[in-house]
């Protein structure tokens, strides 16, 4: 019998431990060739406005799809080896020699590899104009999509998991030479269970570690200063060595302490629960909180991403009030009188406003943030010619700031607060808010700060000059369903955005959905592969874990416990292992979405409750799945 033929044999006695890892596998390299077929995909290109940043997010999404796939095979890699430790001294006792045994499993991981490699290129190329279709779906493009095989995908997706196939085949190598038999044949009984840190040093190591994750929380909601790179680095820092100090010690002081109170007697339950895992203490430590981090950043990763698309409409709005705006100046004028002229012939209803301003230098009275200590100016509009051209203004304030791309920084002041106009003799004002929308369409720029009439005239005395002064027109649709029409009969008029002309409340609307389209698109699909990881990295670890244990099982089912009663103590089990994992995970990413509220300018609440929803619930289908194999290793023990 040849090592091929043995591979084969043995890969047939192993199927049913790597069917999962071969699924996963399948799944990462068609999504990664995927995004590398619609980071070359001409069509996509031609056919949005974001063309730049969708090959740039496609090209980042590889990126951290090569990361997760390095972290997961390689983990997978060394479990199973672990795994197989026995079989693989059997092969040596017999005869083998070790770079026999190297040569076999090697041969095994480059057929199981490959067959997932070309299984994931082919599925791949057969959905990858699906995916097209459900972008194009997701950024609102009607086109036609024509099925082809990308070359460069195909050549790119073959170099990546080519070296990573060659590390896994180096990992066999290393284990192979470096173990002995004895190590071998020890290694699924050996405890990786540490000496617990106990007394004093173990309540402070633990406080630390709840403190640490603690002051990651609150740095996280007051790190928007000049130091943010600094802050945003000593979060995650505190957050990941704070994690690790509470899998690693708080939880193994107290599963200690409540051993001691029982003087070591414990039931039946905590012999299934308690003690296994404090007999993998260490490699449980490491596993969950790798497990935990990359939950908790692929829960972050997809919130935001889902909150940005949810908000997109309003957030458009905000910072494009105006459906069209034009400057009363000559040029702009003439474009408005030829663009309502157009209006008219197409048969669109409209209304057309004007809204007069001047320019006035103003400053913080009292001690400001630091983006606004010095005086700035700012243009000065009247409230009630606001109201007027129908741009919607929080009523319960009379003076308020707008100015949307410095609102996020403005989120830490309290108001009101009073202003000063730069200008000798002129009174003080009080400013009720800092308002997360514009005024102006944004292309127009600068801030405006809104007073009631009276408040306009009396300030009047002070403005910059008449070269300060100015009318904005503003254009409003009576029906939104005929914005799109409109648009290209603005852009005849006033040029393209390619060529430096303006953009109206559409462009702005079209742009921001393919953004937040492409980087749902990107983030809901790599969500699902690091959840398919992490969950599979847990499952394998239980899968051997309960393999160890099947002699104990046994014993206990010999000593006459039902499988009731074991199984019981297994779910206690699980729901730490999955469990733990997912709720800290769970904290994190709810505190890093708060941390990353300025992104947003609504309530995105529903929308990160959602997608912690459905995280939770296809994570826990891993433990229901683990559980489902303890209960057939118990039923097989007697």
């Amino acid at each position: 019998m040849t090592l091929f033929d043995l591979a084969i044999r043995s890969m047939r006695k192993n199927i049913k431990h790597y069917y999962l890892y071969f699924f996963a596998l399948i799944f990462t390299v068609s999504l990664y060739f995927v995004f590398s077929t619609l980071q070359h995909d001409h069509t996509i290109l031609e056919q949005t406005l974001a063309s730049g940043s969708m090959t740039s997010g496609f090209k980042v999404a590889n990126v951290l799809l090569i990361f997760i796939a390095s972290i997961f095979i390689i983990y997978a890699s060394s479990i199973f080896l672990k795994r197989r430790s026995k079989e693989i001294g059997i092969y040596q006792l017999i005869g083998l020699t070790k770079g026999a045994v190297a040569r076999l499993l090697i041969i095994e991981n480059v057929i199981l590899n490959i067959g997932a490699l070309f299984v994931g290129i082919g599925i791949g190329a057969v959905v990858s104009r699906l995916f097209v279709l459900l972008l194009f779906r997701l950024i609102g493009i009607e086109a036609l999509v024509e099925l082809s095989f990308s070359s460069e995908a195909f050549n790119q997706t073959l170099k990546v998991f080519l070296i990573l196939i060659a590390l896994t085949s180096l990992q066999i190598v290393v284990l192979v030479y470096r173990k002995t038999l004895i190590q071998l044949f020890q290694a699924e009984r050996m405890s990786d269970m540490t000496k617990p840190v106990k007394g004093a040093v173990a309540t402070i190591m633990a406080l630390a570690g709840f403190g640490l994750i603690a002051f990651g929380y609150w740095l996280s909601a007051n790190m928007l200063n000049s130091m943010l790179l600094i802050n945003m680095v000593l979060v995650l820092a505190s957050t990941i060595l704070g994690t690790y100090l509470v899998f690693r010690i708080a939880i193994s002081w107290l599963f200690s302490v409540i051993r001691h109170s029982k003087n070591g007697h414990l039931s039946l339950k905590d012999s299934l629960s308690i003690a296994p895992l404090m007999q993998r203490m260490k490699s449980n430590a490491n596993s969950l909180t790798i497990i935990t981090v990359l939950s908790a950043m692929t829960l972050t990763m997809v919130s935001i991403a889902y909150s940005l698309y949810y908000s997109n409409e309003e957030t458009s709005r905000n910072a494009m009030p105006a459906d069209f705006m034009f400057e009363a100046d000559e040029e702009g004028r003439a474009q408005q009188i030829e663009f309502e002229r157009q209006l008219e012939t197409a048969q669109i209803e409209h209304a057309t406003y004007e809204i007069p301003y001047y320019t006035l230098p103003i400053q913080f009275a009292e001690e400001a943030p630091e983006f606004m200590e010095d005086a700035f100016e700012v243009y000065v509009v009247s409230k009630a010619d606001v109201e007027r051209a129908r741009i919607p203004l929080n009523e319960e304030v009379s003076t308020s700031l707008h100015y949307p791309s410095l609102a996020w920084l403005a989120k830490t002041i309290e108001f009101p607060k009073p202003l000063v106009v730069q200008q000798e003799g002129a009174p003080q004002f009080t400013l009720d808010e800092f308002a997360n929308s514009s005024i102006f369409n944004m292309s127009f720029g600068t801030s405006q700060l809104v007073v009631p009439h009276e408040q306009y005239e009396q300030l009047k005395a002070y403005e910059t000059g008449e070269e300060g002064r100015g009318l904005k027109v503003a254009i409003q649709l009576k029906d939104e369903a005929e914005l799109e029409r409109a648009n290209g009969y603005y852009h005849a008029v006033v040029g393209e955005i390619e060529d430096g002309g303006p953009h109206s409340y559409y462009d702005q609307y079209r742009g921001s959905v393919e953004g937040a389209g492409v980087f749902i698109f990107i983030a809901a699909f790599l969500g699902f592969v690091f959840l398919l990881s992490t969950g599979s990295i847990l499952y394998f670890k239980q899968m051997t874990e309960a393999e160890q244990e099947k002699q104990s099982y046994r014993t206990l089912r010999q000593l006459g416990f039902s499988m009731s009663e074991l199984m019981s103590g297994i779910r206690r089990k699980q729901l730490f292992v999955f469990g733990l994992p997912l709720l800290i995970g769970l904290l994190h990413s709810w505190f890093a979405v708060q941390s990353a509220s300025f992104l947003f300018t609504t309530d995105v609440t529903i929308p990160v409750l959602l997608s912690m929803g459905v995280y939770s619930l296809i994570y826990a289908s891993f433990a229901i799945l683990t559980i489902g194999y303890y209960k057939k290793v118990v039923k097989e023990a007697l």
